[in-house]
């Protein structure tokens, strides 16, 4: 980047503009392509949690936080500068993650899921992808509705719906 930004301080100050554009667009690219990157990190980690609570039928609290922290930063990091617009829309979620986080997710999971006792092949098979994408794609709405002050308290009640949530909110283990 730091080449790009001399590059365009030379192309200003020899008047030409549309290179200097363009270099604006390469930067703006490159800045939303770090976004997504970083969206889709903490999308992989709210996989994750979610498929260690279907296949352990239980909820913890440095799960519940994880998801609660992922929840957290996804929002921050999906609305634009302007505050009106997303990088991801509500609607585009589902063949995101479809096609380019669950595999990863699985694959990263097998390792803590039920301490590794599963291989990124045998938790695949375990896995029901569908009703983890649905859950996720519940928590990812509740960014589009509920304030970031708001999100921490819904997020937790939502929790409470997953397997061992109900244990999870009583302090039970």
């Amino acid at each position: 980047m730091t080449q790009e930004l001399i590059d365009l301080k030379k192309s200003i100050l020899e008047g030409r503009y549309v290179d200097a554009l363009a270099i604006v667009d390469e930067l703006e690219g490159m800045s939303k392509q770090a976004i997504l990157r970083n969206i889709q990190a903490y999308l992989r980690i709210l996989l994750i949690y979610l498929i260690k609570n279907q296949v352990e039928q239980r909820l913890t609290s440095s799960w519940a936080n994880s998801i609660r922290n992922s929840i957290r930063e996804i929002k921050s990091l999906n609305i634009k500068d302007n505050k009106k617009y997303y990088y991801i829309n509500l609607g585009e979620w589902e063949s995101l993650i479809e096609e380019e986080v669950i595999e990863d997710a699985i694959a990263d999971a097998s390792d803590e899921v039920m301490n590794g006792v599963y291989n990124q092949f045998q938790l695949s098979e375990i896995v029901d992808r569908k009703q983890i994408i649905q859950t996720a794609l519940k928590f990812l709405a509740l960014t589009y509705s509920y304030s970031a002050k708001e999100l921490p308290a819904v997020s937790a009640e939502n929790l409470t719906q997953l397997s061992g949530g109900e244990d999870w909110k009583a302090g039970r283990r």
